[in-house]
């Protein structure tokens, strides 16, 4: 029997409540547990594993295109945050700050960094001072708190982790290029890691980052039709070196201020791998990001041979490059094999006494439930042929769905309707923040972005029936 037929009836099925469902994977995975304080969650090790993938392979590409790491303090002088009118205002409503210290007043509050920008900019204003300076390319990896009134484990919390790049150019050219670059890097992320296809394109202002001048945004389409903002990147012209007096001797010897970018993703892209690809088994996880490539079950565990030959096979297994382990404990095989179709481990190896006399393994794939019979000899190889036909099939699946989810519509009643489907309402649009507002009122659905590609297909917007200007991506969001 196929076990995709077999419901785990220990998580609630997705048709049933998927918001349910969601908490009911990331707790029975053992992703995450909730603190004392809310919005603040424990990432336990499976949770963790997975986003130390995906710094991983971040990491890489960063250093690849000349990114350095750094750390910047946890604390921003509530003085040093008022610098930039736009950015304060932006994040006041969210910032934790701490006014004691020592049981002392502290005169200078100190706000628990929500982002880094302000930071980062006070440091660049010491160090940089000559073109030659120029460009200072830097990423950090911490933490940040967000005071959220509402809160969803990954998806908004208090405080989330994530990586935050900041740099600074010489020239506008160089930063504008900067900024759409690093958003082609979430873009591959997106496709090579975690095989979840993202809609890139620019935010419209009002749905842009506090401070930026132009905002683009990676979105993923999830299975109740719902987007999700999964990473961002923003150039920010000159407007924070001016601010905070960041300025550089230039090629002609005059004094000009530098360009500007920052950009970031964060454990957000947790909750779209568990949404995107998730099913009433728990969760189905992409390869090439999963702490766990193979799992090796003994059948019949008790017979003579089997557990020496799974922790045999699981050895070949690691010694070929592959994340593998063997479950050798005394729970029955068959808890094991839903413990880790819970945990979305790729793929299953099962041996057994028959398997040994017959000099083969049964290997199982997580995201369709399909069992083969492998010859031990050709078990590596075809555990490595499965493994990318597994990411290839997963990306394909989830391209389909968002295919099948962007609507082009015409007029109000359509745009209802797409939204109501669920997905992307693919609009023309005039520019002008009224229909913005006027749209989220009447469906509760938010610009996402602008996408690159803006092939008009009418000439006016259908909100205020003005000159239509850009086509914009509508959808309800996280």
């Amino acid at each position: 029997m196929d076990n995709k037929q077999i419901k785990n009836e220990s998580i609630t099925s997705q048709e049933v409540d998927f918001a349910q469902w969601y908490t009911d994977v990331c707790r029975k995975a053992e992703l995450m547990d909730y603190s004392s304080v809310k919005g603040f969650i424990i990432y336990r090790p499976y949770g963790y594993a997975i986003w130390e993938q995906i710094q991983n392979y971040l990491d890489k590409r960063f250093k690849e295109t000349g990114h350095e790491n750094v750390y910047m303090p946890m604390v921003i002088p509530e003085s040093l945050l008022a610098k930039e009118k736009d950015h304060v205002e932006g994040f006041a409503p969210e910032c934790l700050i701490a006014n004691i210290g020592g049981n002392a007043p502290i005169d200078d509050p100190l706000i628990i960094r929500p982002t880094s920008e302000t930071l980062f900019c006070e440091h660049y204003a010491k160090i940089i001072s000559s073109y030659r300076d120029l460009p200072k390319l830097y990423n950090q990896w911490c933490s940040v708190v967000r005071w959220e009134k509402t809160t969803r484990p990954f998806l908004r919390g208090s405080e989330f982790l994530w990586q935050e790049g900041h740099t600074m150019h010489e020239t506008e050219e160089e930063a504008r290029t900067e900024t759409l670059k690093m958003l082609e890097v979430y873009d591959d992320c997106g496709r090579d890691l975690l095989a979840i296809p993202f809609v890139k394109g620019r935010k419209t202002d009002k749905e842009k980052f506090a401070g930026a001048l132009e905002t683009y945004s990676i979105e993923a389409l999830m299975p109740d039709g719902k987007a999700l903002q999964s990473g961002t990147t923003h150039y920010f012209g000159n407007g924070f070196a001016k601010a905070f007096g960041i300025q550089f001797q230039g090629r002609d010897g005059k004094l000009t201020n530098p360009y500007q970018t920052s950009w970031g993703v964060s454990t957000r892209l947790l909750g779209a791998l568990i949404m995107v690809h998730g099913d009433d088994n728990g969760l189905v996880l992409p390869p090439l990001v999963a702490p766990i490539q193979v799992v090796v079950i003994p059948v019949a565990a008790q017979k003579p041979g089997v557990i020496p030959a799974a922790r045999e096979i699981a050895k070949k297994l690691q010694d070929a490059g592959l994340r593998a382990k063997v479950d050798d404990s005394d729970k029955t095989a068959g808890w094991k094999f839903s413990e880790y179709e819970m945990k979305g481990v790729p793929l299953r190896v099962e041996v057994g006494p028959r398997d040994l006399e017959n000099k083969q393994v049964i290997i199982a794939k997580r995201n369709d439930g399909t069992k083969l019979t492998v010859p031990m000899d050709d078990m590596i190889d075809k555990a490595k042929e499965l493994l990318k036909t597994i990411h290839k099939e997963m990306y394909e699946k989830a391209c389909r769905y968002l295919a099948d989810h962007v609507t082009e519509v015409h007029n109000l009643e359509e745009l209802n309707a797409a939204l109501e489907k669920g997905g992307y309402a693919k609009m023309m649009w005039c520019g002008e923040q009224g229909c913005e507002d006027k749209i989220k009122e009447l469906t509760n659905a938010t610009a996402r972005c602008m996408p690159f590609n803006q092939i008009a297909f009418d000439d006016v917007c259908p909100i205020c029936g003005k000159k239509a200007k850009k086509v914009v991506l509508f959808a309800k969001a996280y």
